[in-house]
């Protein structure tokens, strides 16, 4: 763990794709402490990796884990969730993870165990309290401001706003260094992304990529990959091109500056030729 703030403390995932060997460990992952409780931000990929976020907790603090912050749908972010359970935290969600998880969890938990077993695969836990705008919680001297936003990344999206050190916590909203992965919708990305940038902060933290950035001067990158997607996939569709076509054709551009692109752009035209396509 490294601490980006005094009292915020962030595990950096692993930039890769998810493999028995890292437990799906690619995410980044961590809590908050305050004076009276603790507030864990994304317990992790796996039943692994949300017991060794709880160690990590509990090497530092005894006061008591009293929330959980599942900041979308992607099991690299969530399925650490069944490792708090004992701790009989509040779950904290997107209004429409509940849906979501009802829609995925079958299907990501079977993915898991295939790659893990049984024992070490881990669960998301339904949300005790969904988000549909803005909700406030208090650890004692810590004040954490959690917004609900519309499609972007997800349909599910969170982000947490620490008032004490001024930090974003902007999750899978903020990639850096790894590719985005568009699982929502492309130019709701970008008008969140532009309303986030609003956002006075000392730092963020991203979903992927350095456990703490500048704020807004490290949005440029996935700002630039999204409107370079969204250019040129709106080119080749007035141009007639078809969507296999398009899916190996725009952002090729970009390939050189994102790990994992040849892993995640072809899927990310798909998505956005979908949704473009009926503008």
């Amino acid at each position: 763990m490294q601490e980006v703030a005094p009292g915020i403390f962030v595990r950096r995932g692993a930039d890769v794709e998810a493999s028995a060997d890292n437990a799906d460990a690619i995410a980044n992952i961590g809590f908050m402490i305050g004076d009276d409780a603790v507030a864990v931000i994304d317990p992790g990929g796996s039943g692994i990796d949300g017991m060794r976020l709880r160690a990590a907790i509990r090497a530092r603090t005894d006061r008591p884990i009293r929330h959980v912050i599942e900041t979308h749908i992607h099991l690299d972010h969530c399925f650490g969730a069944s490792a708090f359970a004992e701790d009989h935290p509040e779950v904290i969600g997107h209004v429409r993870l509940p849906a979501a998880l009802a829609a995925r969890q079958a299907f990501y938990r079977r993915n898991l165990v295939d790659m893990l077993g049984p024992e070490a695969a881990g669960d998301a836990l339904v949300p005790t309290r969904v988000v549909s705008d803005r909700a406030v919680i208090d650890l004692g001297g810590r004040v954490l401001e959690i917004t609900a936003h519309p499609p972007a990344h997800t349909d599910t999206d969170l982000t947490i706003f620490d008032k004490m050190t001024e930090t974003l916590w902007a999750a899978d909203l903020l990639f850096v260094g790894r590719i985005p992965v568009l699982d929502g919708s492309l130019t709701g990305w970008q008008a969140v992304l532009a309303a986030l940038k609003g956002q006075r902060a000392a730092r963020a933290v991203p979903g992927h990529g350095p456990v703490s950035v500048a704020w807004p001067a490290a949005a440029a990158d996935e700002e630039r990959y999204l409107a370079t997607l969204a250019r040129e996939v709106r080119a080749l569709i007035i141009k007639g091109v078809d969507i296999d076509a398009a899916s190996r054709l725009a952002g090729q551009a970009e390939r050189s500056r994102w790990r994992l692109f040849d892993d995640y752009n072809g899927r990310n035209v798909l998505e956005a030729y979908k949704e473009l396509q009926w503008e």
